[in-house]
């Protein structure tokens, strides 16, 4: 199985985990727990880019809590890179900010600093997930996204975005 095929056979597996009355989080979610790992890897970033990374924390409805901001002269292409965590899965994505929000990277951003990113969110337990998979349409379990936004639901809608 390749890893495209791996990963989406994931996003599938954790759009099924039971949880609560809504999609935020699953059973057993340790918001705490997560929270460490975060600062861990703002850490991490910060050192590996050799400038202060920024932290959002303060995100509610949405299927993610943490972000991580590389800022752009770090990257050495003046555009900064964003790590979006997820509340699923020890999901996360990499990407920069553009005109319909969060993109892929590549082609943005030098190959060294996406690695560096790579590296450090691969080191820390998580499992980066490609944007482009992200984007591709929802046709998972939930029938409340789908019925709620039928027509833009996405899997970085699912994992990574607000609900």
């Amino acid at each position: 199985m390749n890893d495209d095929a791996r990963i989406t056979a994931l996003l599938h597996t954790l759009d099924r985990l039971p949880g609560p009355a809504h999609l935020e989080f699953p059973d057993g979610f340790d918001h705490a727990r997560t929270k460490a790992r975060a600062i861990r890897l703002q850490d991490r970033l910060t050192r590996d880019f050799g400038h202060p990374c920024g932290l959002d924390d303060q995100n509610q409805d949405a299927s993610y809590s943490f972000e991580i901001d590389v800022p752009g002269h770090a990257t050495g292409a003046g555009v900064p890179l964003v790590l979006r965590l997820s509340n699923f899965g020890d999901l996360a994505a990499v990407t920069v900010p553009g005109p319909l929000g969060q993109e892929s990277p590549e082609g943005a951003v030098a190959p060294g600093p996406l690695r560096m990113a790579d590296t450090a969110l691969r080191d820390l337990g998580y499992v980066p997930v490609p944007v482009r998979l992200l984007h591709r349409p929802y046709d998972g379990v939930s029938t409340w996204l789908a019925a709620e936004a039928p027509d833009r639901a996405t899997w970085w809608t699912r994992f990574f975005d607000y609900l």
